[in-house]
């Protein structure tokens, strides 16, 4: 109902590490025709592992938007981030849970 409030919410949690919350700003900016501000969100939000801005920086990457430096520095942050998450827990969780 509040555009303005859900932006500032949404900020706020991308301020404090939440990859979703970068990735649709991201969304959020890209609609807005910042599609510079949206890349930078989405290498963020890819940097802390969201595989959603992983793709669309390759994506970004593939019309000329992000540098190929830009996207090889992405891909490396994103899997340093995705192994620092696994867990020999995570993985019985998982293998739980997918019988």
């Amino acid at each position: 109902k509040d555009e303005k409030k859900k932006n500032y919410h949404l900020e706020e949690a991308a301020i404090g590490g939440h990859p979703s919350a970068r990735f649709n700003l991201g969304n959020h900016e890209g609609r807005n025709g910042r599609f510079d501000r949206a890349v930078k969100h989405y290498i963020i939000a890819a940097n802390l592992g969201d595989n959603h801005a992983l793709q669309n920086v390759k994506t970004s990457f593939a019309l000329g938007f992000v540098s190929k430096e830009d996207y090889e520095a992405a891909l490396l942050e994103h899997q340093a981030a995705v192994d620092a998450t696994k867990s020999a827990q995570r993985e019985e969780a998982y293998a739980f849970y997918n019988v």
